[in-house]
């Protein structure tokens, strides 16, 4: 059921009942790439699965990324109500996430970043800059290729065909210019002087195989927080909890309550 959060910007999926969980997405694709953990979550967790500002059904914002960040504590204390929170994101997701606790202190009780970071290298920020470039003058579609590769190794495209072409139109349904917005935002964004701020338990997972972020940025974000415990989850790329979900609950198993209990893997 979908709801409307933050003076009806944010529009939300909401599922189960319990402790507030929410799913924040991917630059690359959207809020079902949650679709294969939400119902196992969703016996434990309210789980809560924003579209981002300017993504689906949910409003724009202007002023980069602190204002994306700024638009989703508004949504989560609405949607929270005063409950411990749990904040989970995945990609872009994760950065928003960050950057919203760095900016909002005592707005969730625990995070989850998922094959995100804190700052990109060099060359990341050169990628992004390229993608927003080649999207401005041809059109998302002259990129979708580009933003596949980033989401999913080679061989995985290969063996999931409809899949990937689920993931393609989740793509080209991206607003252009919101698109563009983040990766101006992330090429510049550098967030490594603020992690020592963050005094809340942080779960780092990022993909083995991940490319968009690779496991050095998880590795530096880890390090760079007070209170954080990383995983690397081994055979995945970027968007883990599509590629191979049931690794990634059994990953979150120990980091959630006690009241969630992963999957066993048959």
């Amino acid at each position: 059921m979908d709801r409307l959060f933050a003076n009806g910007t944010v529009n939300a999926a909401q599922s189960g009942e319990g402790p507030p969980l929410f799913l924040f997405h991917s630059l690359l694709s959207d809020r079902a790439s949650f679709d294969a953990i939400v119902p196992e979550l969703s016996q434990s967790f309210r789980v809560i699965v924003p579209e981002l500002p300017g993504f689906g059904r949910s409003h724009m914002v202007t002023g980069g990324l602190a204002a994306v960040a700024d638009r989703m504590a508004e949504a989560v204390r609405e949607a929270a109500s005063g409950a411990d929170t749990i904040v989970l994101g995945n990609g872009y997701g994760g950065f928003v996430a960050l950057q919203m606790a760095i900016r909002h202190p005592k707005i969730a009780a625990k995070l989850i970043l998922a094959d995100s970071g804190a700052a990109f290298s060099a060359a990341g920020r050169e990628a992004f800059r390229t993608m927003a470039a080649a999207s401005k003058a041809k059109g998302l579609a002259a990129i979708t290729d580009v933003a596949m590769r980033r989401l999913f190794a080679p061989e995985f495209q290969a063996r999931h065909p409809d899949l990937m072409h689920d993931r393609r139109e989740a793509f080209l349904r991206t607003d252009a210019h919101v698109f563009r917005a983040a990766c101006d935002a992330l090429a510049t964004l550098d967030l490594r002087g603020e992690l020592s701020k963050l005094k809340l338990p942080v779960l780092v997972l990022v993909g083995e195989h991940d490319e968009a972020t690779p496991p050095a940025m998880s590795h530096e974000l880890a390090a760079g927080l007070p209170q954080a415990h990383l995983e690397i989850i081994p055979g995945c790329a970027h968007v883990p909890q599509l590629q191979s979900p049931a690794i990634f609950l059994e990953m979150l198993g120990d980091f959630l309550p006690a009241s969630f209990s992963a999957p066993v893997q048959t």
